[in-house]
């Protein structure tokens, strides 16, 4: 297409989200989008209203610029209500809000996905997406609605499940050697920087960056994580906590006692 990314570089230190005066230094007349996603994957952070609000200033001086906010984990909030940036009205116009039904409603396999934004963006989007995927097909869409109407108390308890194996996988994983751990506001995921774990050689498997780390946890405990790399965070691994309590508690007896060896 042409163009060209350019990451914003975040970590453990500032929760994994950027600050008003790194996207103020790194916005140009070339900027187009600013794409961003609240809640996080990978992270499992949000940014909060007043943090959503100094990106907004900043945004607004920019009005060739188009924000892309990804707020599919919109519903799988531990803290407080999300804040989408689509609320300030000084970006109203320049906001794309993308969300789906995938998360918050367990319709992975359905493959529904929507857009709020301006008109003429829409219908730019309208024309790609006939020409590539097409329409959502009639069962899926009238699935999507009823699951939009639906109470927010009807999928609570999965929002309270989600939270109590949180509080689980952090007191485990706090006890873990070498793992700096934030404890996830919203999301599914751990996200711990194993920096600690760079540059050793374990068991003879060298750690050049988390990929490695994850291999080494794969083959050595027989555990699935996901290293940071393809996230831009090679110091970091990705837990989903999407599991029973029991395979949970499992899997972190498993990489604490791998990881005691070498400590």
């Amino acid at each position: 297409m042409g163009g060209n990314s350019v990451m914003l570089p975040t970590s453990y230190v500032t929760d994994f989200k950027i600050t008003a005066e790194q996207l103020e230094e790194a916005i140009t007349d070339k900027t187009k989008a600013i794409l961003f996603s609240s809640p996080c994957n990978p992270s499992g952070g949000y940014y909060t209203y007043d943090e959503l609000k100094s990106l907004a200033k900043v945004i607004a001086k920019y009005p060739h610029v188009t924000v892309i906010s990804d707020e599919i984990y919109e519903y799988i909030n531990y803290e407080t209500t999300t804040t989408s940036i689509a609320q300030f009205p000084e970006v109203y116009e320049q906001t794309a809000v993308i969300n789906g039904m995938s998360k918050a409603f367990a319709m992975t396999g359905w493959r529904i996905g929507y857009s709020a934004c301006p008109e003429w963006l829409a219908k730019a989007c309208e024309k790609v997406q006939g020409q590539m995927t097409s329409g959502a097909n009639t069962v899926a869409q009238r699935a999507s609605i009823t699951a939009l109407k639906t109470d927010p108390s009807e999928y609570k308890y999965m929002i309270d499940a989600f939270k109590k194996r949180r509080d689980l996988v952090y007191d485990l994983m706090k006890e873990i050697p070498g793992f700096k751990v934030l404890l996830p506001k919203a999301a599914f995921y751990f996200f711990p920087d194993i920096s600690h774990y760079i540059g050793k050689t374990l068991n003879g498997t060298e750690i050049k960056d988390s990929d490695d780390f994850a291999m080494f946890i794969l083959e050595n405990a027989h555990v699935g994580c996901v290293g940071g790399v393809s996230f831009g965070s090679p110091e970091c691994i990705r837990f989903s906590y999407a599991a029973s309590e029991e395979e949970l508690r499992e899997a972190m007896k498993r990489i604490k006692n791998l990881l005691d060896q070498f400590n």
